[in-house]
């Protein structure tokens, strides 16, 4: 399997719902997302994971963000720290950006912008991420994300947009469960409305252009009461 190398971008905010929205975009868009609620879960993962990247809301349920913004100067100079918040007063955003930050975007928000943004910040602090390979594979299946093509031992392979990005989905998580909640959100969308069995019908097309045997997948495995899970193969 092809990988690419991803910027790790963490993601500090205390609205669930949010936070998967702007993980969501950000994922789609080559990040590595990590994900925390409070102000403490942060400092915790970031000693762990080492992100390159913190969007920060300002108000948490146990930690202002501009403390832990402060907390986080003064022992990593290097960090991309972006306050993404609801507070858009001149003197909060002065404030924001005397303590460290390198940006400041205000709620509501367009994605599109907080992932230019990100890059922006990346490449004038020398963090840019290296350009993503073109090709994923996995044993006999390649996918083109130039040519938006899926081939199985150089044949190409008839798809449709929605089973394409499936094929993409599993080919960047090899090996790792998803569940059907989740292979919705990362193809649909989270605004899709519609029944979870869509998935269980697109993976059963799947296999029968991708398997040799669709009766006893190989590629796509299912993962019982959760979802399907991609078997990588060299």
């Amino acid at each position: 399997m092809e990988t690419t190398y991803r910027n790790q971008v963490l993601i500090v905010e205390d609205d669930d719902h949010i936070r998967r929205f702007v993980a969501i975009n950000l994922e789609r868009n080559g990040f590595k997302v990590t994900e925390a609620a409070l102000g403490e879960t942060a400092l915790t993962s970031i000693a762990a994971h080492r992100p390159d990247v913190v969007v920060l809301d300002i108000m948490l349920p146990d930690m202002d963000g501009t403390e832990l913004c402060r907390k986080l100067r003064e022992t990593d100079l290097h960090i991309v720290i972006i306050f993404l918040t609801a507070r858009g007063q001149d003197l909060d955003k002065i404030k924001g950006l005397e303590l460290g930050a390198d940006d400041y975007m205000v709620k509501p928000f367009n994605p599109l912008e907080l992932v230019a943004r990100i890059r922006t910040v990346l490449r004038r602090t020398g963090h840019a991420m290296e350009p993503p390979k073109t090709i994923l594979q996995s044993g006999s299946i390649r996918l083109d994300l130039d040519a938006k093509q899926v081939s199985k031992h150089d044949g190409l392979i008839d798809l449709t947009p929605k089973e394409y990005q499936m094929v993409k989905v599993f080919l960047e998580n090899p090996d790792k469960a998803l569940s059907r909640h989740q292979l919705l959100n990362l193809v649909w969308g989270e605004d899709f409305v519609g029944e979870v069995k869509t998935v269980d019908v697109h993976v059963r097309r799947l296999r029968e252009k991708l398997e040799d045997d669709c009766s006893k997948p190989q590629m796509i495995e299912t993962v019982w009461g959760l979802g399907y899970r991609w078997r990588r193969e060299g």
